[in-house]
């Protein structure tokens, strides 16, 4: 019987902790400015498929109250020769979030090509960033952080980019937000780590430094990473299912 009720305790965690995703409402992201104006705002990824893997619950939510979302993505992901596929891959999974595609600008540059060993320079990211900024009067950029989720050298050296960029011209007053990377248990629990998110959150409230967003669409997650039908294999499948990004995303506001 002791063993029949410790095997049941983490089903029903993950139960109540899925109902809590379902039908909890969206932390507000944008508490001074969703009521006054929808705003240009700029999501910089390294690959295609991360904004499906890591920032759907901020995509979908941003969406969702009628913001103007970009997505500048600085690479075709082209480490193994399907460059020119995962670029349509990424459009598709664009247009199945609602994003417009001429919203969606891909940069296939030789010094920025996939690769865990192929250092992005700064300088050239944040070259890129900030002509996308004045070209689509961007006000508001999210990105990851300096770990980058995965930990994977692309997705650090974009937020070592967006950093130089918020560095060099601090004129512009461009708000930046990172997306939290979280330990590997908190990253493999699913809906359950919501609570420890919410907590995080609220404890950085005061000064507005941290936002949990809710994704109350979980599957929306995973239509969009089906659309990468390259990269849905197995274990990815798995990754969608139990990353605690597909159900949410802890956000901190960068301060330089």
């Amino acid at each position: 019987m002791d063993w029949l009720l410790i095997a049941i305790i983490p089903f029903l965690l993950w139960a109540i902790s899925l109902y809590k995703v379902l039908y909890a409402s969206q932390s507000v992201f944008f508490p001074n400015n969703d009521i006054i104006h929808k705003r240009n705002v700029l999501l910089v990824i390294a690959h295609p498929d991360d904004e499906s893997m890591f920032f759907t619950p901020t995509i979908l939510h941003l969406i969702s109250k009628g913001h103007n979302l970009h997505i500048l993505c600085m690479s075709t992901g082209d480490a193994d020769g399907k460059g020119n596929i995962r670029r349509e891959e990424l459009l598709c999974a664009c247009a199945s979030l609602k994003i417009p595609i001429g919203q969606v600008k891909i940069i296939d540059h030789p010094n920025l090509q996939d690769g865990f060993s192929n250092i992005w320079s700064s300088s050239l990211l944040s070259k890129i960033i900030e002509e996308e900024i004045i070209a689509n009067d961007i006000e508001l950029l999210i990105t990851f952080d300096g770990y980058g989720v995965s930990g994977h050298q692309n997705h650090r050296d974009v937020r070592s980019g967006t950093y130089m960029f918020l560095s060099k011209y601090p004129e512009r007053s461009i708000e930046a937000w990172e997306l939290i990377s979280t330990n590997m248990t908190r990253k493999y629990i699913g809906p359950v780590d919501v609570w420890l998110s919410i907590i995080f959150a609220r404890s950085h409230a005061k000064g507005m430094g941290a936002y949990c967003v809710i994704n109350n669409h979980p599957c929306k997650s995973f239509n969009a990473m089906a659309q990468h039908r390259s990269q849905w294999v197995w274990f990815r499948k798995l990754f969608v299912l139990f990353s605690s990004y597909t159900y949410m995303n802890t956000l901190r506001k960068i301060e330089l």
